[in-house]
């Protein structure tokens, strides 16, 4: 099973784009779309610091670096549940384990793959470490409760030569139409 394109820019909006390496709020580097070394080439580590002087470029890699990272996620996933999804839930189940690769251990797979769709929607709310991710793990219940996807544009936020984001200015925003563009360019990487 695959990730809708609802749900692929659904997991882009959590992420967030940074077309620069960054240090999460654990402090591992990070690049693009949420992309670390655990996920494979390249290391965010290793990559030149500060937004590099082809942004748009930077952008592009970021998308087909996403789509690279995204298959072993969505591997996961199916791996994990054994019990038949809706595409919403598939792509809620997707976020979450990008975000925690927690989904062969969490209580809400257990709970799925018992037959306990409401039991398993309420333990995404067992995840809320750091205290921020509260609103995106309320999205992805909602998204796996309800099929409610998140809409609007994409931000893409600088990043200095420190690895800090500057949330506070806005690089760009991409409409859905453009990120769907990023999405359906051939993946080089």
């Amino acid at each position: 099973m695959h990730m809708t394109n609802r749900g692929l820019l659904a997991l882009a909006r959590h992420e967030g784009i940074v077309p620069g390496p960054y240090l999460d709020v654990r402090k591992i580097w990070t690049f693009g779309i949420g992309h670390t070394a655990a996920a494979g080439p390249p290391d965010p580590a290793q990559m030149p610091r500060g937004l590099p002087a082809d942004v748009t470029a930077a952008i592009r890699d970021a998308f087909r670096l996403f789509r690279t990272d995204i298959t072993t996620y969505e591997a996961a996933v199916s791996r994990a549940v054994q019990v038949p999804l809706a595409p919403h839930e598939f792509d809620a189940l997707v976020s979450f384990h990008y975000n925690t690769g927690g989904i062969a251990k969490a209580a809400l797979t257990r709970h799925l793959n018992a037959g306990n769709r409401r039991a398993a929607a309420d333990a995404f709310m067992g995840w809320l470490r750091p205290a921020g991710i509260r609103p995106r793990r309320e999205a992805e219940r909602d998204l796996f409760r309800d099929g409610r996807y998140p809409t609007g544009a994409l931000t893409v936020w600088p990043v200095d030569r420190n690895g800090r984001v500057d949330f506070a200015r806005p690089l760009r925003r991409l409409s859905e139409a453009d990120t769907l563009a990023l999405l359906s360019q051939p993946n080089t990487l």
